[in-house]
């Protein structure tokens, strides 16, 4: 008989700017939802953001899911990279356009470091669009001691917009 892994919560970060964003993110959102041993609890707004990195490319829409998951980070991970290549997604250059991101934020508090997968994600406290649609979600949530919403704060020269529903 094979243990059971108890559910942990993880933070998934979504964006896109390319072929639809907004349905892009719509249909992963709906994907999401269906992971095996996993169950989508919450999704922020959507949120408009300029690139980081490369200019040359469209805005990103942008939000952030909770999901309650038996999977471990590592096969988390490998559902989350196999639905970025269901939406055609093309790593051409290093933070340029795409079709869908996917990044495993935060998964149950864990502190993890290896060659494929970072927690939490190493970006997440200088990313504005990644701290907002958090703190919208789970305002209590804390990272390195400090709120969502504090952290985003101090990103004074990344600007964000809440997409109307």
């Amino acid at each position: 008989m094979t243990e059971r892994r108890p559910a942990a919560l993880a933070y998934i970060g979504l964006g896109s700017n390319l072929d639809a964003p907004r349905d892009q993110l719509e249909r992963a959102l709906a994907t999401l939802a269906s992971l095996p041993l996993s169950e989508c609890v919450a999704c922020s707004s959507l949120y408009s953001s300029s690139p980081v990195g490369p200019q040359d490319q469209p805005d990103f829409i942008n939000a952030v899911a909770a999901i309650l998951t038996r999977l471990s980070p590592l096969a988390l991970l490998d559902q989350l990279q196999a639905l970025e290549q269901r939406h055609r997604r093309v790593r051409d250059r290093h933070w340029g356009p795409r079709t869908l991101d996917l990044d495993l934020l935060w998964y149950d508090g864990l502190s993890h470091h290896s060659p494929r997968l970072t927690l939490p994600h190493p970006e997440i406290f200088r990313r504005r669009f990644v701290l907002e649609p958090l703190a919208e979600i789970a305002p209590t949530l804390t990272l390195d001691g400090e709120l969502p919403l504090t952290l985003a704060d101090r990103l004074e020269d990344q600007t964000l917009s809440r997409l109307g529903e």
